[in-house]
C-alpha cells in the first residue's frame, strides 16, 4: 500500500505550505490587526477562493481524477491525455467568463459576501466596501490560474507525481511574504500593503499554473491546445461534474453566507478568519492531503476490481487521520488563545483580538475531526462515480449551518458561527459515513476499532498535559516574539511527547505499522 507513503510526502510539502503560511499570517497579523483593512482584504481574497474551490477542487476532484484514471487504465495514456486537454479547454471558457462577469459588475458582486461592510468613509480615509471592491478586483484573476493549477494538478496525482502538486501553493506563500516584508521598508500603509498582498496573489497563480503544466509535460503527458468543445469526454465530465460542482458550491456558499453574517459586526469576518487559518494548518497537513492521497489510490483499486485494498486504503486512511487530528483538535480546544497569543498578538493584532479569535478556535476544533473525515470518506463516492451523495449531504449540512449560524449569531455573537460549522461538519459525516456503511463500502476492520478508543484517550490525556503546562507559561505577546516562540515550541512539545508516550503505551500504533505501510506496494 502506496497511501501512506504518498500522504507523507503531500503531508511534508504541504507542512512547509502551511507553515509559510503561518509566517505569512503573521506577518499580516502584525501589519493589519483586525480592522476596516483586513475586513476588506480577506473579504476579496475569500471571493476567487470560494469559486476556485467551486469549480476546480469540487469538480475535478470529483469527476476528472477518476474519469483520467479510467482512461488511462482502458485506453492507454495517449487517449487519456487528449481528454485531460479537452476538458482543460473547457474549463478555461467557462472560468474566464465567469471572471470577466465579476471585474465588469465588481461593486455590485461583491455583495454576495461583503454586503455587511460599511460603505462610509471612516476616520482614517477608508470605506471598508469600496475598499474590498479594489482589491477583489485585482485578485478575481487568480480563480483562473487556480482552475488551471487544479486541473493539471489532477494528472500528476492521478500519476503519482505528487510532490509538484503539493508544493505549487508554496508559491502563494512565499510571494505574499515578499510583499509583506518589503511594504514597510518602503514606507507603505495599511491600504497599500493590501494592495500589494492582491497583486502578489495573483502573480503566484501565475507562478503556480505554469509551474504544473510544466510538471505533467516532464511526467510523459503530451498536451494539445484545443478550442473549446463539447465532446463526449467532456460532457461526461460535465454530467459528473455538475453533482461535485454544486456539491462543492453548497460548501461554498454555505461559507460565503457565514462570512457574510460576519461583515455585520466590526472586525468578526478578520477574527473568524485568524482562527480559520489555525485550523486549517493540521487540517491541510492531515485531511487534504490524505485525500489527495486516497481518490487515485481507490480509483485504481476498483477499476481492478480489488474491493478488499479498497477497504483496507479506507481503514488506514481514517486511523492514519485520526492517529494526527485528535491531538491537534484537543490542543486547540484545550489552549486556543495561548496559541494565538503566542502566533499573532504583536504590533496591530492586540490581546482583545486575541481573546476574541480564541472563542472561535475553541468551536472549530470541536469540528476538526469532522473537517478530516469529510476528506476520507467522499473520495469513496468520488472514486465510484457517486457524485450526487456528497452533493446531497453538503446541502443537508450547508441548511444546518446557514441556520443554526444566524440563530447563534443573534445570540452569542459571531463565534456561533463556528460552532454551528462545526455542528453541521459532524452532521455531513454522520450521513456519509451510514450510507457506505449500509453499502457495505465500509467494514470497520478489527485493528480500526480497537485503535480508535486508544487513540482517542491518547488525545485526552495529552489534553490534560496541556491543561497543566499552560499555568507556567508567561503571557505570551507581551514577551517578544523568539520568548514566545520558545515557549509555544516547549509547550507543544511537551504535549507531542505525551501523546506520543501515551499512544505507545495503549498500543494505539507503533512503529512497525509506518514500516511496513513503507514497505509494502
Amino acid at each position: 500500500m502506496r497511501l501512506l507513503r504518498s500522504t507523507a510526502v503531500i503531508a511534508s510539502l504541504t507542512l512547509v505550505s502551511r507553515v509559510l503560511g503561518l509566517i505569512r499570517d503573521v506577518l499580516i497579523a502584525k501589519y493589519l490587526g483586525a480592522g476596516a483593512v483586513s475586513d476588506a482584504f480577506f473579504t476579496a481574497f475569500k471571493l476567487p477562493n470560494v469559486f476556485r474551490r467551486m469549480f476546480a477542487e469540487g469538480a475535478f476532484n470529483a469527476a476528472f481524477v477518476p474519469l483520467y484514471a479510467k482512461r488511462i487504465e482502458q485506453e492507454g495514456e495517449p487517449a487519456a491525455d487528449a481528454f485531460a486537454s479537452e476538458a482543460a479547454a473547457a474549463l478555461v471558457a467557462m472560468v474566464a467568463l465567469i471572471v470577466i462577469i465579476f471585474e465588469l459588475t465588481m461593486p455590485i458582486s461583491l455583495n454576495i459576501i461583503g454586503f455587511g461592510l460599511d460603505r462610509a468613509v471612516n476616520e482614517n480615509g477608508i470605506s471598508p466596501y469600496y475598499l474590498a471592491v479594489l482589491y477583489a478586483s485585482v485578485t478575481m484573476p487568480y480563480l483562473l490560474f487556480m482552475c488551471v493549477t487544479a486541473l493539471f494538478s489532477g494528472v500528476l496525482n492521478t500519476r503519482n507525481k505528487f510532490a509538484l502538486a503539493a508544493g505549487v501553493p508554496i508559491l502563494l506563500n512565499l510571494f505574499m511574504i515578499t510583499a509583506l516584508l518589503l511594504t514597510p521598508r518602503l514606507g507603505w500603509g495599511q491600504r497599500e500593503t493590501g494592495i500589494a498582498l492582491t497583486v502578489a496573489i495573483t502573480l503566484s497563480g501565475i507562478a503556480q499554473a505554469g509551474a504544473v503544466v510544466w510538471g505533467a509535460k516532464r511526467s510523459g503527458m503530451t498536451l494539445h491546445f484545443k478550442r473549446p468543445r463539447l465532446t463526449p469526454g467532456v460532457k461526461r465530465l460535465v454530467i459528473l461534474g455538475i453533482p461535485g460542482i454544486i456539491s462543492a458550491g453548497i460548501t461554498q456558499i454555505n461559507l460565503l453566507v457565514s462570512h457574510l453574517i460576519a461583515t455585520f459586526q466590526s472586525s468578526a469576518a478578520s477574527w473568524l478568519t485568524y482562527a480559520d487559518r489555525l485550523y486549517q494548518l493540521p487540517l491541510g497537513m492531515i485531511g487534504i492531503a490524505m485525500g489527495v492521497a486516497l481518490l487515485p489510490s481507490l480509483s485504481r483499486s476498483l477499476r481492478a476490481g480489488d474491493e478488499a485494498s479498497a477497504m483496507s486504503s479506507m481503514n488506514r486512511a481514517i486511523e492514519l487521520s485520526m492517529l494526527f487530528t485528535l491531538p491537534a483538535a484537543v490542543a486547540l480546544f484545550v489552549v486556543p488563545d495561548v496559541l494565538i497569543a503566542g502566533l499573532f498578538e504583536r504590533g496591530e493584532f492586540t490581546s482583545t483580538t486575541t481573546m476574541q479569535v480564541a472563542k472561535a478556535l475553541k468551536f472549530f476544533a470541536l469540528g476538526l475531526p469532522a473537517f478530516v473525515l469529510l476528506k476520507v470518506l467522499t473520495p469513496a463516492f468520488f472514486a465510484r462515480e457517486d457524485t450526487r451523495t456528497p452533493m446531497v449531504w453538503a446541502g443537508i449540512s450547508a441548511i444546518i449551518n446557514i441556520g443554526v449560524g444566524y440563530t447563534l449569531f443573534r445570540t452569542i455573537g459571531f463565534e456561533g458561527l463556528a460552532l454551528a460549522t462545526s455542528m453541521a461538519a459532524w452532521v455531513n459525516v454522520a450521513g456519509l459515513s451510514t450510507l457506505l456503511t449500509r453499502s457495505r463500502h465500509l467494514v470497520m476492520d478489527r485493528r480500526l476499532i480497537i485503535r480508535m478508543p486508544r487513540i482517542a484517550l491518547a488525545a485526552a490525556i495529552m489534553g490534560g498535559a496541556l491543561a497543566w503546562g499552560v499555568r507556567y507559561v508567561p503571557d505570551l505577546g507581551e514577551t517578544g516574539l523568539i520568548t514566545d516562540m520558545l515557549a509555544l515550541a516547549a509547550l507543544t512539545g511537551m504535549g507531542g511527547a505525551v501523546f506520543v508516550l501515551a499512544a505507545a503505551i495503549l498500543r494505539a500504533y507503533g512503529l512497525a505499522d509506518v514500516k511496513e505501510a513503507f514497505q509494502r506496494s
